[in-house]
Formats: C-alpha cells, structure tokens, sequence
C-alpha cells in the first residue's frame, strides 16, 4: 500500500511539472504515468541492491525508455515526456543537504553528501544517455535498410534539378 502511495505521489509531481512546462491534455498523464514508473523501478529494486546508485540508474534507463517509447507512438519529442517524468528522482534533497552542510561549516559532511549527490544525478543523466542513444541508433538503422531496400526494388530519388 505504501508503494502505491508513493507512485501516486510521484504521478502527482510529475504532472504537477508538467503543468509548469506548459504541457496539455494527454501529455500530462503520459509523463505522469513515466514519473510513477520511474519510481516503481526505483522503489521496486530496493531489495536487490544496497546502492541508491543502481536503483536510480536502472529507474532512469526505464523512463527513459518509455519516454523515446511514448514519443514514437504519439508523434511528440521524447523531452516532451522525459523532463516531467524525471522530476520524483531529482536529488533535490542531497543538493539542499549539502549546501546546509556547507553553510555550517561541515566540510566531510558536505563533501560526502555532494558526491553522493553527484553520483545519483549522474546515474541518472547515464540511464537516460544510453537509451537516447539507442534509440537514435535503431532509428537510423531503419533508414538506412529503408532507404537499401527502395534502392534494390529500382527506386530511385528524384534528382534535383538545381545541382
């Protein structure tokens, strides 16, 4: 029951961003369910590593994919979906600790919760990268034998008449 509750929190925020994104209608509930299945992924794999790192990671890599997924099937740009649903797992809360620490003059502290920090906006940001890349390169891929296949079948592009 409580990871329901926190999925639904993490819809809520995401359409919450989304609305502050400027986003409409169907693309909010879209980003809203990558949001909770962000943190599904997250909250659901807290058995299986001791790491935060990993958990985020793995999150990242499945709203990313349904993000590029989301943006294929409706016709829209991933970032559309992506930047709201990424919202429930920004380190917003390791950022504000270590510049408490800071400001208090706890160096090791702040140093640590920073990298830490760090490690979780990165595992992030890598999730996300890896996917996009993917992605980018199945599309071409599919161009390309697109474009191989209309070459053998005799069809040619029409040539510009300006060259």
């Amino acid at each position: 029951m409580e990871l329901l509750r926190a999925c639904f929190y993490a819809f809520a925020s995401a359409v919450a961003f989304g609305i502050v994104f400027n986003q409409r209608g169907k693309t909010l509930i879209i980003a809203g369910v990558g949001g909770a299945l962000g943190w599904l992924i997250y909250a659901g794999l807290a058995t299986t590593f001791d790491s935060e790192i990993p958990r985020y990671f793995l999150a990242g890599i499945g709203i990313a994919f349904y993000s590029e997924s989301a943006a294929r099937i409706f016709k829209a740009p991933a970032i559309v979906y992506l930047a709201a649903a990424l919202i429930p797992l920004v380190p917003g809360g390791g950022i504000y600790y270590t510049m408490e620490y800071c400001v208090a003059g706890d160096v090791d502290a702040s140093l640590a919760t920073g990298l830490h920090t760090l490690g979780i906006a990165g595992a992030l940001a890598m999730g996300v990268i890896i996917v996009s890349s993917f992605f980018r390169i199945w599309v071409g891929l599919r161009r390309e034998r697109r474009i191989k296949s209309k070459r053998a079948a005799g069809i040619q592009k029409e040539k510009n008449p300006w060259e």
